[in-house]
């Protein structure tokens, strides 16, 4: 009997599951926002699959705990836990850094829960352009004047479909794998 019932307290892989409270809520919120910068929206997915392994667990419908959920979100944004402007502009900032695309970013942005406001705003207010971070990405993966291996020439239209798969324009692409890398620099 007490074997019955052990098995019961544990899910397949293991894990105990607890009935999902505002406070244990709050306490996961806290702890993932410790670790990773988050959008609201990001958030709330975040906590509903918590509370939907927790439900599942508990034969309980995950409904039922819905509002705890966006108390918790909101009470995250009450306090700046949570402020999808900053997350934007920051996560902006970095992946221009790393040389992607305008497009990129948006599709990234807008996956994350960000509204299309948001993100275009935090875009204008880069101060890196598209060609820029297509000089970085260039320069990064190895394309177009910054080749080491082969023949330039031999390599162009393979350069130009990566640079054109990373959201740059066909304009911009051509300009990367045309250019001279001191040219490309010199423009920054």
């Amino acid at each position: 009997m007490a074997e019955r019932e052990n098995k019961k307290s544990t899910s397949a892989n293991g894990r105990r599951y607890k009935i999902p409270t505002e406070e244990r809520l709050t306490r996961s919120a806290i702890h993932y926002l410790d670790r990773y910068s988050s959008s609201a929206a990001n958030l709330q997915r975040v906590l509903e699959r918590k509370v939907m392994r927790a439900a599942h667990f508990h034969e309980r419908d995950p409904g039922e705990f819905s509002e705890l959920i966006d108390a918790v979100v909101a009470k995250c944004q009450r306090i700046g836990m949570v402020n999808d402007v900053t997350f934007a502009e920051t996560k902006v900032a970095s992946q221009r850094r790393r040389g992607r695309s305008k497009r990129q970013i948006e599709a990234r942005l807008r996956s994350k829960g960000v509204s299309a406001e948001i993100v275009t705003q935090a875009l204008e207010q880069s101060d890196t352009s598209d060609l820029e971070a297509a000089v970085i990405f260039a320069r990064r993966r190895r394309l177009g004047p910054w080749r080491t291996r082969g023949a330039r020439a031999d390599y162009s239209d393979k350069d130009m479909a990566a640079l054109c798969r990373a959201g740059f324009n066909f304009d911009i692409a051509r300009q990367i794998v045309d250019g001279s890398s001191e040219d490309l620099e010199r423009e920054f």
